[in-house]
């Protein structure tokens, strides 16, 4: 008598099939529980990355940012400082990051600058980043020390042109907004002046201040301040109309540079790993936190202008920045070092 062996049974794979077809079918019917699960993301502390020294309009829009966010996720976000080599330190740490719960401040400099003026960069700004919302925009002040002897951006202007090379100007670094501000306002001014670039906007204030430096471009948040308390003085703002905050000074365009402009602008990253539904999230609570009062009310104190964007919105955002500053860098001949 032959004995069959039942695992054998030409019809076995096919109810193997079967049941495997049941439990994917049981799977999928439970994916939207596990979505809804992970609607509680994040569930824990969110690491909030800033790639400069603490003291500049980064600071300023990443905190003010951060503890409204914190609000409305329901978990802390932290800042994280992170300065060094034009950004790019933090912007490799958080491109490699697969947490989900760690994020990045993007700004002009690292998305739109770096690229042009790297010969290579440790992360990609356009694959190895989900943008997810633009969150403020902050004019440039033009700025001298009290000592120099120009009440205006066209008195400052004619003093630098009897002294090509002898002034000098500090930025937070090679490449920076402050960096780029100034190699504009040179461009279009026709004069010659040193720069001397600096490990952050804290310590290069610093120098400004004591008269070590002549001249500066910085971000509005984090200079007013300064000279509000006559320890600068501001000759000509970036933006295109006067900021309430100094009503007195003229902007550039007005003093005989029409069409000019120079703001500093900051936005949210999350690594390309963020997922999708997580992303989502984020972006919403983020437009939220930006545009809730406390953090309105703070940022328009240091003249910030909030965006708070959608990701669509902020993504073509970066890509006409990337345009137009590509141009400008080769212009000016822009070098990391």
């Amino acid at each position: 008598m032959t004995h069959h062996d039942p695992l054998a049974h030409p019809a076995l794979p096919t109810r193997r099939r079967l049941l495997q077809g049941a439990a994917a079918s049981v799977a999928a019917g439970a994916l939207p529980h596990l979505a809804f699960a992970q609607d509680n993301w994040p569930t824990r502390q969110v690491r909030f990355v800033v790639p400069f020294a603490p003291g500049g309009s980064s600071e300023i829009v990443a905190r003010s940012t951060a503890a409204e966010l914190g609000k409305t996720l329901g978990q802390s976000v932290y800042v994280d400082n992170k300065p060094g080599a034009a950004g790019n330190i933090a912007m490799q740490d958080v491109a490699r990051a697969d947490d989900q719960h760690t994020i990045i401040l993007g700004h002009i400099g690292t998305l739109a600058v770096n690229p042009y003026i790297f010969a290579k960069l440790p992360y990609d700004p356009n694959k190895d980043f989900k943008p997810v919302s633009l969150l403020a925009k902050v004019p440039s002040l033009y700025v001298i020390h009290p000592d120099v002897p120009a009440k205006n951006l066209k008195e400052f202007v004619a003093y630098a042109k009897t002294r090509p090379g002898r002034l000098s100007y500090g930025s937070a670094g090679n490449g920076s907004a402050g960096h780029l501000a100034m190699e504009y306002l040179k461009m279009s001014a026709d004069i010659f002046m040193l720069h001397v670039p600096y490990k952050g906007t804290g310590p290069m204030l610093t120098d400004l201040m004591a008269g070590r430096l002549e001249a500066s471009a910085i971000g509005a948040a984090a200079v007013i301040p300064f000279i509000k308390s006559g320890k600068l003085r501001c000759i000509g703002t970036g933006s295109t109309r006067r900021l309430p905050q100094l009503p007195d000074v003229p902007t550039v365009a007005e003093q005989g540079f029409p069409g000019f402009e120079m703001t500093q602008w900051y936005g949210m990253m999350a690594p390309a790993s963020m997922t999708p539904a997580h992303l989502a999230k984020l972006s919403a609570e983020t437009m939220k936190a930006a545009k809730s009062p406390p953090a309105l009310e703070r940022m328009s104190a240091d003249a910030a202008e909030v965006v708070g964007g959608t990701p669509e919105q902020f993504a073509q955002f970066i890509a006409a920045e990337q345009a137009r500053w590509q141009k400008v860098i080769a212009r000016a001949n822009i070098k990391p070092d």
